[in-house]
């Protein structure tokens, strides 16, 4: 990346491929309702997207990568994509999203980053998302924030930034009031830098959404939640909350459901990938009794077997009518507790993402979800598995929607950002889905 409104696009070499070019994302200008022709491949990938997303063809980015695309058939190399806001030639709005996710940027590319953030006063959407930025390139983003005050979404994930990069995003925290999205997933935050977020988010009243996944933790005390926990307490503000693999235990969970009893902005809690057993389904059954502001509920791949499922199961079907989506997938759940789940749907009218996948499916679990969906109480877009006839008997097969499935990759056909692979950002908004 260069100043002054520069992307460096490569091209196409025989072995090995090239990453995918991405556009970012912009403003559309007016155009012309006539279907433009198309030249090349990145002229195709920009109007497959504005068809998808229902927006009209900016005529200045058309013609840029009509260019670009003619300079590849040449085999030229070190391609440079200028997307100047400034220019008078062919009038166009200024970018307001920027995505360069799975580069090869690292510090370097972080300085430039930094320096973007620093002069360009439009930009609303960051992904840096595994860009190889280590913590020195994280101090330089972080910093940069101090001033900016039009950035609204910031994607880190995949960055080790470490403790050192963590703590710089934390004391930004501090100061900027714009953010209201950040994403420090699998960044190798240690216990020292999810601490800190916890603290300065008892007082920060902007960000909405944050994602904490996969930190490096030592230890069996589980002190990170404990802080969490404390700022639920205090935070009114927070929409979305993301724990994936934090090694949490019942204890963990029961830190946090003490804290949503007095929680009332709280509406996505993510805990997937933890150590959570039927154990910990006791207190967050128990809270859901109370709580009307919890949708969206991701438990994936913990341990809840059946007596979690029938713990929830008897709140949902009972008391709770706030709860939008569940995702159960892979908690050792047999036949009892997912037929408890299908059981509650029925009484439960709210309740309309299920999601339950890599349990342990019998008969009777295949025929309650085939009656539930045949009969229309549950989408097909809406859960993660399909009924099909095998000699008179009813079977279960995967379908691929779930709540956060193309937050990784994305798919190889059909919609970049479909719903019913995206549930999770769909029911719970909390910007564009980064």
């Amino acid at each position: 990346m260069r100043g002054g409104g520069k992307v460096a696009a490569r091209a196409k070499s025989p072995s090995p491929p090239p990453a995918p070019t991405t556009i970012p994302t912009t403003s559309w200008a007016p155009a012309d309702r006539s279907v433009p022709e198309i030249i090349g491949s990145l002229q195709e990938d920009y109007y497959n997207l504005c068809m998808e997303k229902s927006r009209k063809i900016n005529s200045f980015v058309w013609h840029l990568l009509q260019e670009v695309d003619e300079e590849i058939e040449k085999g030229l190399e070190g391609i440079i994509l200028n997307i100047p806001g400034n220019s008078r030639l062919m009038p166009a709005e200024r970018i307001t999203g920027l995505d360069v996710r799975y580069n090869l940027m690292s510090d370097v590319g972080a300085y430039y980053a930094a320096r973007l953030l620093q002069k360009q006063h439009k930009l609303i959407y960051l992904n840096l998302m595994f860009n190889d930025i280590g913590p020195e390139g994280g101090e330089l983003i972080a910093k940069a924030l101090h001033k900016n005050t039009t950035l609204k979404y910031l994607r880190m994930t995949g960055n080790k930034i470490e403790n050192k990069g963590g703590m710089f995003f934390a004391a930004m925290l501090q100061i900027n009031s714009s953010l209201e999205k950040l994403d420090l997933g699998d960044c190798d935050l240690g216990m020292q830098g999810v601490i800190a977020f916890a603290t300065v988010l008892t007082q920060n009243q902007t960000i909405k959404g944050i994602n904490l996944n996969r930190p490096i933790l030592y230890g069996e005390q589980e002190e990170p939640t404990v802080h969490l926990g404390h700022m639920l307490k205090e935070n009114h503000c927070l929409v979305a909350l993301h724990m994936c693999k934090h090694n949490m235990k019942n204890c963990g969970i029961k830190q946090l459901c003490d804290a949503l009893y007095l929680n009332r902005s709280l509406r996505y809690l993510d805990v997937s990938c933890n150590k959570i057993t039927r154990d910990g389904m006791v207190c967050l059954a128990d809270v859901l009794k109370s709580n009307t502001t919890l949708e969206v509920i991701d438990l994936s791949f913990n341990r809840i077997e059946d007596v979690g499922a029938k713990y929830l199961s008897e709140t949902l079907a009972s008391h709770n009518r706030s709860l939008k989506a569940l995702s159960v997938v892979n908690n050792n759940i047999k036949g009892e507790g997912l037929v408890a789940l299908s059981q509650s749907m029925k009484t439960n009218p709210i309740l309309s993402n299920v999601y339950i996948w890599g349990n342990k499916f019998d008969e009777a679990t295949c025929v309650a979800y085939s009656d539930l969906i045949q009969t229309g109480r549950l989408k097909p877009d809406n859960t993660d598995v399909e009924p099909f006839v095998v000699d008179g008997h009813v079977y279960l097969a995967e379908v691929s929607n779930g709540l956060k499935k193309h937050y990784y990759w994305r798919p190889t056909y059909g919609e970049v950002c479909s719903q019913s692979s995206n549930a999770g950002s769909i029911l719970v908004p909390v910007g564009p889905d980064l």
